[in-house]
């Protein structure tokens, strides 16, 4: 099995392959925000965020997005506690 770490904090993620990877996770890109990380707090606590809003915010700021993420074929879970990624592989 070969391991691929994708540094997305340095080289930022399209929107295509984030929604790849929301898909992937079988979840909303609401579900995959971090909501106690300051940018979240600042500039999107109390707001009603569409899905689509969500998807953007991760966009425009990566550090809001939950990690780490394993995906192994056509699936993904967020490794947290790090005994999910045992349930995947």
């Amino acid at each position: 099995m070969s391991i691929k770490i994708t540094e997305y904090l340095k080289e930022s993620l399209s929107t295509e392959e984030l929604e790849a990877t929301i898909d992937k996770l079988k979840i909303s890109p609401c579900e995959l925000i971090r909501k106690a990380e300051s940018e979240y707090v600042e500039n999107f606590k109390g707001k009603d965020m569409s899905e689509k809003d969500c998807l953007q915010a991760i966009i425009d700021f990566p550090k809001l997005m939950e990690r780490p993420i394993v995906i192994h074929g056509n699936q993904a879970i967020i490794g947290r506690p790090p005994e999910k990624v045992l349930d995947l592989l």
